[in-house]
């Protein structure tokens, strides 16, 4: 796999140097740091809203890079025809599409590291000078671990949506492939509720196509547990690696099905 490893450190370091990254980690900060002010405006609930807006900017800006960035991880290959002279040194095409994905990976790694150290540094000097009864009042501490397990979550949440772009940019255009994630990614917000499709409709086709969407497409609200962290709800370590479970198994199936595709194109 030294191939996939040198890929992988190829498409990290590209990444990195691209504009648009430093771009969305920057407003992201800015973001976080603004909340402060919104914060100010709802007295005692500070923390929670901060919190809030946190989790949430990291979620956001992340899903662009999942995105914007993994739809092009192959088609810009294959239209600069980087490819021909890729394939003709020792590397196979799944080390390819594996090495892709895991330069991405190390992208977002990077971006939510970024984010979620601001986050906590936005968090501390907010409950310094805090009285310990004032804070004791509050749901939850400012620099609560458990926030981690939030964090941990929209990462695995991200890593299947880059997934889902690489699979679609194995064989589709940038513009296609943007779409038909966009398109899984909404449907995946509200995947759970396809299983009940039969109580809004009475159509047996309907519900059929309803549900052979919810086995199929990514059930994207499970990874959100924004809302449970920000009140100090506690989320079970099982719940967390099950998650992580049912991530990594969509993740390899994707993955497979991208090589497998790729592996029958002819770029002649």
């Amino acid at each position: 796999m030294n191939a996939a490893r040198c890929v992988a450190t190829a498409v990290f370091r590209e990444s990195v140097r691209d504009r648009v990254f430093y771009n969305l980690v920057l407003f992201a900060v800015l973001l976080i740091g603004a909340s402060i002010l919104i914060g100010q405006l709802t007295a005692g609930q500070d923390v929670k809203i901060i919190k809030d807006l946190g989790l949430a900017a990291t979620s956001l800006f992340g899903l662009f890079i999942a995105i914007f960035v993994g739809i092009n991880l192959v088609s810009k290959e294959v239209d600069r025809r980087s490819v021909y002279p890729l394939f003709a040194k020792p590397i196979r095409r799944s080390e390819f599409i594996v090495g892709k994905y895991a330069g991405l990976l190390l992208t977002l790694l990077a971006n939510m590291a970024v984010m979620t150290a601001a986050l906590y540094v936005v968090l501390f000097f907010l409950a310094r000078g805090v009285p310990a009864d004032v804070q004791g009042a509050w749901d939850a501490p400012a620099l609560d671990p458990a926030l981690l397990k939030a964090l941990a979550l929209i990462y695995l949440h991200l890593a299947i949506v880059t997934a889902v772009a690489l699979f679609f940019s194995s064989y589709s255009s940038p513009m296609l492939s943007a779409v038909f994630t966009l398109g899984v990614y909404l449907v995946g917000q509200f995947n759970a509720d396809l299983k009940h499709f039969d109580r809004i409709v009475d159509s047996p086709a309907a519900i059929a196509i309803a549900r052979a969407c919810y086995y199929v497409l990514p059930d994207f609200a499970r990874f959100d547990v924004k809302l449970a962290v920000v009140h100090g709800i506690a989320v079970p370590g099982s719940y967390v690696a099950a998650t992580a479970g049912y991530a990594a198994l969509y993740i390899g199936a994707l993955l497979c099905g991208a090589i497998v595709i790729f592996s029958r194109r002819d770029f002649k």
